[in-house]
């Protein structure tokens, strides 16, 4: 049984991992990090979590969690894991950061976090956990970036029309929706019920810190650098996230041998399912699960393709990958601790 940390232990992202991993055989959470909340019980934050989590969370000390733990989970915003995650090289803890702060460039983070970058020796080291693509990756690192929930959804269907050369990699669009719990736990007018409910609203356009990041990974299959014009929605639901993608195909294809294409493809990952031809997947099709589930349709009149995926923003999008990118380090079985339904209704 290995031990855990979790830093950031009041977020979202947090929370889910706590309740993934009470499900969890090999891992167990020994230390819940969260500096403005140490000494308190989780539960009183989180009452759900009575008489099951009775961990006191702590405030950070990397020289204690180094020799206590094998496995730190970052849950933490923006910033905050570059700094930290560099006292744990030359250890044998493996970092799992479900923040942005490797998942880019110096220059990019910079330009679009408008954050100082982690340090150029640790981020090298970091693998971009998009585990049912980068899987072999993944099984060798010491440090996980962990994907941002939009480029999940986004490369999951894009990289295999990229890679299988389906797609112009000029003038995608991609239209992307997500509940409110995407936004975090912080308070904001966005998120605020009065504006949320009962209205869609895009936001970020143009500057969503997610563009970078679907460019830079899935340019990574093409000689081309891939350009995508990105939208996100805030929508007023808590939890799910659907993106539509359309590209011009770069030769005649049927919406069946796109189909075919997309199952082989991910043929021997359990948790990306490809709906039959006329079915597109909706956000309560996986909610509190792991599956990532896609849709395509060809428009042979125009030549170009409709491609839809949708996830949990907090499990597939966040904790769940993380726990997927975890097993694969440690060569468990990659399902392992994720193995439910999508809850319905």
């Amino acid at each position: 049984m290995k031990k855990a940390a979790i830093i950031g232990g009041t977020g979202y992202g947090a929370i889910e991992l706590i309740r993934l991993l009470q499900a969890h055989k090999e891992i167990e959470i020994t230390k819940i990090i969260s500096q403005s909340q140490a000494g308190e019980d989780l539960a009183a934050t989180y009452p759900h979590l009575t008489g099951i989590v009775t961990t006191e969370m702590e405030s950070l000390d990397t020289e204690v969690l180094e020799k206590e733990i094998d496995i730190l989970f970052l849950a933490t915003p923006a910033g905050v894991a570059k700094n930290i995650i560099p006292s744990f090289q030359g250890t044998s803890v493996q970092c799992i950061d479900l923040s942005g702060d490797f998942r880019l460039s110096p220059e990019e983070y910079s330009e679009w976090y408008g954050k100082e970058p982690a340090d150029a020796a640790v981020l090298e080291k970091a693998v971009f956990g998009l585990s049912d693509i980068f899987t072999e990756e993944v099984k060798a690192a010491s440090i996980i970036s962990n994907p941002g929930c939009f480029p999940t959804a986004a490369l999951s269907a894009l990289v295999p029309l990229i890679d299988g050369d389906k797609i112009h990699t000029e003038g995608i669009r991609i239209d992307a929706k997500t509940g409110i719990s995407g936004a975090g736990k912080g308070l904001s007018e966005k998120a605020h019920f009065s504006s949320a409910n009962e209205n869609v609203v895009p936001y970020k356009i143009g500057k969503h810190q997610h563009i970078p990041e679907i460019e830079r990974y899935a340019s990574r299959f093409t000689n081309e650098d891939v350009k995508v014009s990105f939208t996100t929605h805030l929508i007023p639901m808590t939890r799910g996230l659907l993106c539509t993608i359309y590209a011009d195909m770069k030769q005649e294809e049927t919406t069946a041998s796109i189909l075919e294409h997309l199952q082989h493809y991910y043929r021997e990952k359990p948790f990306v399912r490809i709906l039959p031809e006329g079915q597109f997947p909706a956000t309560k099709g996986v909610t509190g699960s792991n599956y990532c589930d896609i849709g395509a349709y060809v428009d042979e009149r125009t030549n170009s393709i409709v491609i839809a995926a949708a996830i949990d923003n907090l499990v597939k999008g966040a904790a769940g990958q993380a726990i997927h990118n975890a097993n694969l380090m440690n060569g468990w079985e990659e399902t392992m601790g994720l193995e439910f339904i999508p809850v319905f209704p």
